[in-house]
Order: C-alpha cells, then structure tokens, then sequence
C-alpha cells in the first residue's frame, strides 16, 4: 500500500544536511545519464491560479516522482508521488512544502560547495521568506560562515529573520537597510524573492563572490540586473532546458543572442567533474536555480526510506480490491 507521508513528519526526519547529500548524489547520476528529467509545466487556472507539474525517474535506485503543486490566491499546495519502478506500485505521497524548501537550499548548498571560492566567510540574502532560512542553512553547512546580512522590504521580517539565525547557526546575522548594503562585501551571495524586477545591482557585487540566484522562475521575471549577469564569468544552471523556458534573469539579460546560451553549463556535470566550474579565486560565479523534479525524486526517496524505518506514515488503501487487468 501507498504510504502518506505528512508536512509533521517530513519535517521530524528530513535535515539539510541529508538533503545537500540526496542532491550532490542524484546530479552524479543525472550527469552520467542513470536520470532523467522532465521540465517544469504549468497551467494557468482561472483568476490568475497556476498549476505545475515536473517529473524525473532514478533508473539504478528504481524510483520515479513527479511534483505537482497549484498556486491560487497566494496558497500554495505540494505533493509527490513516488512510485516504485519494479513494481509499477506508489510507494509514497508526500506533503512537499518543507521538503521542497529544503531540496532548494541543499542545490544551492551544492552549488555553493563547488563554485564558491574555499575561504569564503560573510554571505548576504536578499529575502526573507522560508527559502531565505534555508539557503543560509544550506551554505552555512557547506562555508565556514563568520557573518551573514539579510534584506527584505520588510522591517519587521528581517530583523525576526535575523535573530532567528544567529541563534540557529551561531554566527551574527545582521539586518541590512538595503539590498546594497547586504551585497557589498559578499563573498556568497543568495536571492530569494518574489520580484519581477531586479533587487540585485552588478555594481555591488565584490569580486569573487559567488551568487545563487534562485527565487524568478517566470521569464518576464528576475532578480539580476544585466550587469549582474554580464558580471559572470561562469553561469550555472539546473537544466539548461527548462532554464530557457523560464530563467528570466538569463533570457532578460541575454536578449536573444544564442552565443550567450553556449557557455552556459550545467551544475550537475560541474558536480561529475565532467566540467569546470570555478577556475580561480578572481572569478564571478552565478548559479541560477529554477528547481528540477531530480532534486524532488532525491529527497523523496530518502524521505520514504527514513519514514518506513521509523514507522511513520500512514497506509493508504489504494487500489485495495485489486486492478482490472
């Protein structure tokens, strides 16, 4: 029988550093071809709603999984279904809201492990929403930070956020009054907003830092301005695929010009060693993250794997009186 696998007990066995594995271990395997992923689709409801839906399939492990999620007035809603490949049978459903929160923290974790300089010390975070928390936990996990800066537009969100941090990761996390006071000095760098429009300025950035781009998956949106891309001396995405569907900070900045698209690399095969990705310490780095279903299959099966151990879950009663063949 399926199990069902709550947002409670996803969150009592699932932690960053588990994910940062669970990503690192799938992009080896995407990169020498045991993966396969589908990009991001979507549905634009009624009254500006959306729903999307994303697929991969883990070949030598024997899973595949889809995220689907809806966004309707300001809710969002996640599952993954996760389905055993020798059987045909759904292993799991599994509410994803933190789980994919912290997937997207350990990519960039990953990230951040392979092409942020070594002796990196300060970060910034422009956001201050749950993927905000994560991003600085996930680099947190992979950098000896000594000190971090946060902005948002909300007075109140970042100095909460701020506090919140300190605490949990030991080190000062200070509130910035502007996002260009949070990036100057930046040796890492994470966006994570909801903007449609630029929160980041190339001419702030410090050289060598390195930036995890993550929060504008649409193309008309992005958090980079064209400075800030053109600052790059090594871009990185996820999926070079679903990158040129809906990586408006890319798309934007690029305008058009094929030529840009061809030094584009992706992270998994910076993480197979199948190409360089940092080269020296003077280098500008930018991965820019839209989120792809492999990172969702990654931690769905340790998640499935470490609530059966545990006992947790409950059984779903799927199909109980057999299927019509």
């Amino acid at each position: 029988m399926a199990l069902h696998i709550s947002e409670s007990e996803v969150r009592a066995v699932l932690t960053m550093s588990m994910a940062i594995e669970a990503v690192e271990d799938i992009s080896r395997k995407q990169a020498n071809g045991e993966v396969v992923v589908h990009p991001r689709r979507r549905f634009e409801l009624p009254g500006g709603g959306f729903f999307h839906y994303m697929a991969a399939a883990d070949f030598s492990a024997g899973y595949v999984a889809m995220k689907q999620y809806t966004y309707v007035q300001g809710k969002i809603r996640f599952l993954v279904p996760l389905y055993e490949m020798r059987t045909g049978d759904l292993a799991a459903l599994i509410e994803a809201d933190y789980m994919g929160q912290l997937r997207t923290g350990a990519a960039s974790g990953v990230a951040t492990k392979y092409l942020s300089r070594q002796n990196s010390r300060v970060a910034a975070i422009i956001g201050t929403g749950g993927q905000a928390r994560t991003q600085l936990e996930a680099i947190a996990r992979v950098r000896r930070l000594e000190s971090a800066k946060v902005y948002g537009r909300d007075v109140a969100k970042r100095e909460k956020l701020s506090l919140e941090m300190t605490e949990r990761l030991g080190f000062p996390v200070q509130s910035a009054p502007s996002s260009r006071e949070a990036v100057r000095g930046a040796d890492i760098l994470c966006t994570a907003t909801t903007a449609a429009n630029p929160v980041v300025s190339g001419a702030d950035l410090a050289p060598g830092v390195h930036m995890n781009a993550i929060g504008a998956n649409h193309a008309h949106k992005r958090e980079l301005d064209d400075e800030a891309v053109a600052s790059a001396d090594v871009i990185i995405v996820d999926s070079i695929e679903q990158s040129r569907q809906e990586a408006g900070d890319l798309i934007l900045a690029f305008r058009g010009d094929e030529v840009c698209w061809t030094g584009v690399k992706k992270l998994s095969d910076v993480v197979a060693k199948k190409t360089p990705g940092r080269t020296s310490d003077t280098e500008v780095t930018l991965f820019k993250s839209n989120g792809i279903a492999s990172w969702d299959l990654a931690v769905a099966m340790r998640v499935y794997a470490l609530a059966k151990g545990k006992s947790l879950g409950r059984e779903l009663p799927l199909w109980a009186g057999g299927v019509p063949t």
